[in-house]
């Protein structure tokens, strides 16, 4: 039985609230802002990417090249019936029967379109195709990557990594320090990926550390 601890009032919530939230480890879903508080377990773990240090591996690197034709357009967030079909496609795709597999058009609604903080959501396409969509919140040290879901019917393709490639260029190109990857469970394989990106910084008791033998 999962536990969080859960921030409120949230329509006080302001970007600099929020960001010293995300530096102490938490963690936005719509409105709600909260982090793990288990009393047993502690396997979810803060992470973030120093972008300065960032050196893609050779495979991020061949990911880049394959999908840096994708063009991308920015907005705040917004209902769009073509969002919802690719999000629905993607939950039945990767994460079937799942909590978000079947999700209505209210739960999408609640869980990605509402913010009370800078949030943007991120369109890509390829050739007019709608390819990903990538929700990211603004911050005073760096982006904070909320959620991302995209065509999973195209072969060949490394989306998830590309977008994480992309929101490191954006920070470094809005002259921001870190990416914010939300949770890292260890033996979570879905997971896995995010220890990918080297160095990738970990909050232990308080401090945020990069310890290369946790991964």
């Amino acid at each position: 039985m999962a536990c969080s601890e859960v921030v409120a009032p949230d329509d006080l919530m302001g970007v600099v609230i929020y960001d010293k939230l995300i530096q102490a480890g938490f963690r936005r879903s719509g409105q709600y802002v909260y982090r793990p508080q288990c009393e047993q377990c502690h396997a979810c773990v803060s992470v973030r990417v120093n972008v300065n240090s960032f050196v893609p591996k050779r495979s991020q690197r061949r990911s880049w090249k394959r999908h840096a034709h994708l063009t991308t357009k920015q907005h705040p967030l917004h209902f769009k019936a073509e969002h919802y079909a690719l999000y629905q496609r993607y939950q039945a795709r990767r994460h079937t029967g799942g909590v978000m597999d079947g999700d209505s058009r209210e739960q999408y609604h609640n869980f990605l379109l509402q913010s009370n903080v800078d949030s943007k959501l991120i369109e890509f396409y390829e050739a007019g195709q709608l390819r990903m969509i990538s929700i990211i919140d603004e911050l005073p040290d760096g982006l904070s990557s909320v959620y991302t879901f995209f065509d999973s019917d195209v072969t060949n393709a490394s989306y998830g990594t590309y977008n994480i490639l992309w929101q490191i260029q954006r920070c470094k190109a809005l002259g921001l320090n870190y990416l914010y990857l939300g949770y890292w469970i260890k033996a979570h394989p879905k997971m896995s990926y995010k220890a990918n990106f080297q160095p990738l910084e970990m909050l232990i008791n308080g401090q945020w550390q990069h310890e290369k033998n946790n991964f």
